[in-house]
């Protein structure tokens, strides 16, 4: 039986780009990676590590694939989205009335991920 989801893992095509990507701008930490075998990161939130990447293959066309995007629940709305701004980074926002704030983006690679941040918090 399934209890929850572990990890996701993707290709980056740029490991400095998308190192600085996801530690920069999202906020996750390298962490420990046992050793696999071949170049890689794993990238915690918290205790968990959430997003392993491989440095060794080259990004399928198209980046997506048969997934979509990657979600994670995420807190501090304005604080990220001021990260975003101050970086230039493109995304897209939006709240719909009674749902999450959700902010869209692609990571160097072209993988889609989603914050959600809770319909709570404000830009104010």
């Amino acid at each position: 039986m399934i209890l929850g989801m572990n990890h996701f893992t993707a290709i980056a095509g740029d490991p400095v780009a998308t190192l600085a990507f996801y530690e920069n701008l999202l906020g996750l930490k390298s962490g420990y990676r046992p050793d696999l075998g071949f170049d890689g990161a794993w990238l915690y939130a918290g205790e968990t590590a959430v997003l392993h990447l491989y440095f060794d293959r080259p990004v399928p066309q198209p980046a997506a694939g048969v997934i979509d995007h990657m979600a994670f629940t995420t807190v501090n709305l304005k604080a990220v989205k001021a990260r975003f701004d101050e970086s230039g980074y493109p995304y897209h926002l939006q709240h719909r009335e009674g749902g999450p704030w959700q902010l869209f983006c692609h990571d160097p690679s072209g993988a889609k991920v989603e914050l959600n941040f809770s319909p709570k918090e404000t830009l104010d």
